[in-house]
Formats: structure tokens, C-alpha cells, sequence
């Protein structure tokens, strides 16, 4: 039996951002677990007997002699990247769900990098706001592609007929013409969790 009082020796999580040591956050909140591993599940599912393979948080991505990431979650179509300590090169698809003190890396020096490194497509997703940036690498620098949101029925009350018309409710992704991401997927289960 546990008690508050038990210390357990857990190594930190770390990166190296620009040669820098970076220490994690802490362990994740449920939300933000939530979402990576709905996210994972359904890449899993969409590209299972396909070349690219999805690969869940833990796994450290090495660009770099400088920058050494762990995203939350990513797409791999070069198996070949894919080696026993990590993953050396850039995914194709990377995933990066927003904690407070994480968030000004993800959309600062990871994002240059990722996009330098030549990775496709990068997401950057918001428990918290239920909002999905979808970001495409045009030579070597992201740009935003869209953003999709989960909208609440209260926020759909004070919209027109024609605004709730235009709510995109799938996000595609673009490694394959009919994979398709349903936003309202990737965000049900955070009412479950008590306030």
C-alpha cells in the first residue's frame, strides 16, 4: 500500500533544444494524456498494414547533434529511422499536445527545427480550448494550414446557420489522400474528467 510519504527515484524526461538541456513537465495531466492516446489510437488504426507506422509518446527523435525531441505523438514512413534507442530523423507527422510550461518550446525552436529537419506536417493541439493548428512544411518553414475546433453545443448556440455550415469537422491528413481525422474524436472523453 502506497502513502504519501513513499519517494520514488523517476528519472526526469529531458530534451536537448539548440544544445540546451530542457526538463519536461511533469508528468502529463489526464486531459493531455487523453488526447495523445486517442491521437495515437487512431493513426494506429488508419496506417496498420501500411508503410508508415504511428508511434505514441516516449519516444525520443534525435534531428540533430543539438536537438533531441519527445514528441507526443508522430508518423514514421521510413522505417528505416526507426532504431532501438529512438527514432534518427525527422518523422513525417509530429504531434505536440500543450502543457503551460512546454508550450513556448513547441511553438518556438521544436517547431523551426522539426520544419528545417523536413518534417511534413506538425500539429499542435489544445486540450484545453479543443483546437487542433495544422501546420505544412513549405520549404523548410511551417505554415498554417487550418485550425479545427471541437465546438461545445453552448458555443454553437451563438452562431448562424451558415457559421456552424463552415465548421470543418475532419482534419486531413496529408500523407495519404483518404486519411481523415475526426475532431470531435481526438477530444471525447475530456467532459469525463471532474473540474
Amino acid at each position: 500500500m502506497l502513502n504519501g510519504n513513499l519517494a520514488v527515484d523517476v528519472p526526469p524526461v529531458t530534451e536537448l533544444i539548440e544544445g540546451k538541456v530542457c526538463l519536461m513537465s511533469p508528468r502529463p495531466c489526464v486531459d493531455h494524456n487523453l488526447v495523445s492516446s486517442r491521437i495515437y489510437r487512431i493513426f494506429a488504426n488508419y496506417l496498420e498494414g501500411k508503410t508508415c507506422m504511428a508511434l505514441s509518446d516516449g519516444y525520443d527523435v534525435f534531428l540533430d547533434e543539438e536537438n533531441h525531441y519527445v514528441p507526443d505523438g508522430m508518423i514514421v514512413c521510413d522505417r528505416s529511422k526507426i532504431r532501438p534507442k529512438g527514432i534518427y530523423g525527422a518523422p513525417d507527422l509530429v504531434v505536440e499536445v500543450l502543457s503551460h510550461s512546454t508550450m513556448l518550446h513547441d511553438r518556438g525552436p521544436k517547431m523551426r527545427h522539426y520544419a528545417e529537419a523536413g518534417v511534413k506536417e506538425y500539429w499542435i493541439v489544445t486540450p484545453e480550448a479543443r483546437t487542433v493548428e495544422v501546420y505544412w512544411n513549405e520549404n523548410g518553414r511551417f505554415e498554417l494550414a487550418a485550425t479545427y475546433a471541437d465546438y461545445l453545443e453552448e458555443d454553437l448556440e451563438f452562431m448562424d446557420d451558415d457559421e456552424r455550415a463552415a465548421i470543418a469537422t475532419e482534419i486531413p491528413v496529408s500523407l495519404y489522400d483518404d486519411f481523415r481525422v475526426s475532431v470531435k474524436e481526438i477530444f471525447l472523453d475530456l467532459d469525463a474528467i471532474t473540474r
